[in-house]
């Protein structure tokens, strides 16, 4: 993986796929994470309060940023390229599901965002689609963040714990978030006032951190587990969703009860115990990578044809 200055305004990191397998597209459209749009040929996302424009020609990235310049570091940390892929998938390639999803989406990439704006992006996720959460945090991004403008397009800095915090139920009311309105107030004042430091969570063992964002306004177990895979380098974490069942459901089933399949086959959301006994039993199974499999089967399952609903 090189570094290199392009002739136009872009920079180039120049990647080996054998060595660094990456799929920006596969990336960028399995749903991890909400700010990035296509225009063009290029991808636009704002990261740490600077716009990203970055595309991706075979094995050479070229990106640029504004108003701050970044460097190849940026983009390496954040799309994670220090992740050993190749050794990552070996060790969660154990069946033949897990091998199918590998062999559609191989250089996908878990993307390493910024602890809290993942964490109010994923309370706002709580019953909603991808395009909704897109819609929720677009409205609090242009409300309570900075405009930049880019390349003639209008782009917003997601706010701080602070611009949140200070602001009151009403305004944030505006964002059209529903029921989750009050939630991200109560979470935003907590960590504005440094009652749970973010950051540290990385540092500690993922029972603890768990138990730590469990104390937030509107932080579940899925909730939780998006934060840690997305943001706090905990790869162990095995996100439970709609799609999730449904993949137990069909290819994991025979590794349950028959009396427990049922009963969650028969409902629309999971109690607190199941999720935990379906989590537990994806990091069991797939190991310290859990999250890196979860990834690969929710993108692959989204891709596949509908089938019975209550799947």
């Amino acid at each position: 993986m090189r570094f290199v200055k392009s002739l136009d305004a872009s920079l180039k990191i120049q990647l080996n796929q054998l060595i660094t397998p990456f799929d920006l597209e596969q990336t960028l459209r399995c749903g991890q994470s909400f700010r990035w749009r296509k225009l063009s040929d290029w991808w636009y996302g704002v990261v740490n309060e600077k716009v990203v424009k970055i595309r991706q020609i075979e094995d050479e990235l070229r990106f640029q940023s504004f108003p701050e310049k970044m460097n190849a570091n940026f983009v390496k940390n954040y799309f994670r390229l220090d992740d050993n892929l190749p050794h990552i998938l070996s060790q969660i390639s154990i069946d033949e599901h897990i091998r199918k999803a590998i062999q559609c989406f191989s250089g996908l990439r878990i993307i390493r965002q910024q602890p809290w704006e993942c964490l109010i992006s994923y309370i706002c996720a709580t019953y909603k689609n991808i395009p909704a959460i897109k819609e929720m945090i677009l409205n609090l991004s242009k409300r309570f963040g900075t405009k930049i403008t880019f390349n003639g397009h209008d782009f917003y800095t997601f706010p701080k714990p602070s611009d949140l915090a200070n602001s009151d139920c009403e305004e944030i009311r505006k964002c059209k978030l529903g029921f989750r309105d009050k939630r991200v107030l109560k979470t935003a004042r907590i960590i504005h006032k440094e009652k749970l430091d973010l950051e540290a969570l990385r540092k500690t063992d993922y029972e603890h951190a768990r138990n730590e964002l469990l104390s937030l306004p509107g932080v579940g177990q899925k909730v939780a587990d998006c934060v840690f895979l997305f943001s706090l380098d905990k790869l162990k974490a095995f996100p439970v969703d709609v799609w999730m069942k449904r993949i137990i459901l069909k290819n994991y089933s025979s590794y349950f009860e028959p009396l427990f399949i049922e009963k969650i086959r028969n409902k629309r959301s999971l109690t607190p115990h199941e999720y935990r006994k379906i989590s537990l039993f994806g990091q069991r199974y797939f190991g310290r990578y859990a999250g890196y499999a979860q990834e690969y089967l929710f993108h692959y399952e989204r891709h596949q044809p509908r089938q019975d609903l209550r799947l």
